[in-house]
């Protein structure tokens, strides 16, 4: 999990938002978003849970995304750094109550609500896709 956000962070640091539009930011923002998804399975896992399956609007999200208005691509780009750090350090305790030997499954719970209330927060940002999928064009 730590070397998805690793990962992310390091895409984040080359490839800087330097402005309202998402134009330099797709590969980054999709990268960042898969970390989250990969973070807020752990967390599941840990509080025993299965993870959520993950559907084509989260799936297709960062592409959705981009067919958005400013506003919502600047509260979404806003939002999953909110939600990254949130993650991290929630994710690091509950790894080290596990390690411990202790039972990490309340905590668990309570940062799985958090990351799945925010992240379908984030997700109603972008806007609905038809049922082929993201527009797409040439």
């Amino acid at each position: 999990m730590s070397h998805s956000f690793a990962i992310a962070e390091a895409l984040a640091r080359a490839n800087p938002v330097s402005g309202p539009a998402l134009s330099s930011l797709p590969v980054a923002l999709s990268v960042r978003w898969a970390a989250l998804q990969d973070a807020g399975a752990a967390v599941a896992a840990l509080a025993g849970q299965e993870p959520e399956k993950v559907d084509a609007r989260m799936r297709n999200f960062p592409a959705q995304l981009r067919n958005s208005n400013e506003w919502q691509q600047d509260l979404a780009e806003q939002g999953i750094a909110d939600l990254s750090a949130i993650m991290r350090p929630g994710l690091t305790a509950l790894l080290a109550v596990s390690a411990r030997g202790q039972d990490p499954s309340a905590a668990a719970h309570r940062l799985w609500s958090e990351f799945t209330a925010a992240r379908d927060a984030i997700l109603a940002l972008a806007p609905e896709s038809g049922a082929m999928g993201p527009r797409r064009s040439a």
